[in-house]
């Protein structure tokens, strides 16, 4: 009858459990460090921007594309309105202020991230995304974000899902001053959304090669 009966060893099911603590402990670095991504050098280039972030954690094509299929707003758009924004640099803020001229003050805004999101926007997106976990430095969420606001602006207004140029400007001003035509007397704006308009479309003649 004992040679029936199983024993274990306890140094083999320590040796075990380190083995799998180590595999999640791996995996949980992973999964974190994919938003610390390192910034693109060459941003005007879309093919080498998304060939540096290609990882099978951190693949910033693919979190493009599934941000077009759920929100309707062209990848090249997207991607060009987090250039503008933040140079795809993940921790990106505005400057501070000078207090006397020159003593580091407050910033002036709350804008964080790649999509430059604000406290209370990002706030609200958590809320209808249902994201609690959504973090401004992380791509994915980032683009998806730039997405979901772009794509409220085309609905609310009735902006065309593909004209850059006008999501960029209630992307900047937010969607009462956008709706009360506040961009119109903003010269910088205006120059800032056709900046982005035109590298939307090299954007997308760029992304017919690397696709």
């Amino acid at each position: 009858m004992l040679a029936n009966r199983r024993f274990t060893n306890p140094r083999h099911e320590c040796a075990m459990a380190r083995r799998h603590l180590n595999k999640i402990v791996f995996v949980a670095l992973a999964v974190g460090l994919a938003g610390c991504a390192t910034q693109p050098r060459n941003i005007n280039d879309v093919c080498a921007v998304l060939e540096q972030q290609d990882g099978w954690i951190s693949n910033w094509q693919r979190s493009a594309k599934k941000a077009e299929r759920r929100h309707g707003i062209p990848m090249a758009i997207l991607l060009a309105t987090i250039r503008k924004e933040s140079g795809f640099k993940s921790n990106a803020r505005p400057p501070r202020t000078q207090l006397l001229g020159f003593i580091p003050w407050k910033r002036q805004s709350s804008a964080y991230g790649y999509a430059q999101a604000l406290d209370g926007t990002w706030a609200q997106y958590k809320k209808e995304r249902g994201g609690f976990s959504s973090s401004r430095d992380d791509f994915d969420d980032a683009v998806d974000f730039v997405g979901w606001y772009h794509g409220k602006t085309a609905k609310t207004y009735g902006v065309a899902p593909n004209d850059a140029y006008s999501l960029y400007l209630a992307y900047y001003s937010g969607w009462s001053a956008f709706g009360k035509g506040t961009w119109r007397s903003n010269a910088g704006l205006q120059r800032a959304a056709r900046e982005t308009a035109e590298m939307a479309i090299r954007y997308e003649k760029q992304l017919e090669s690397c696709r």
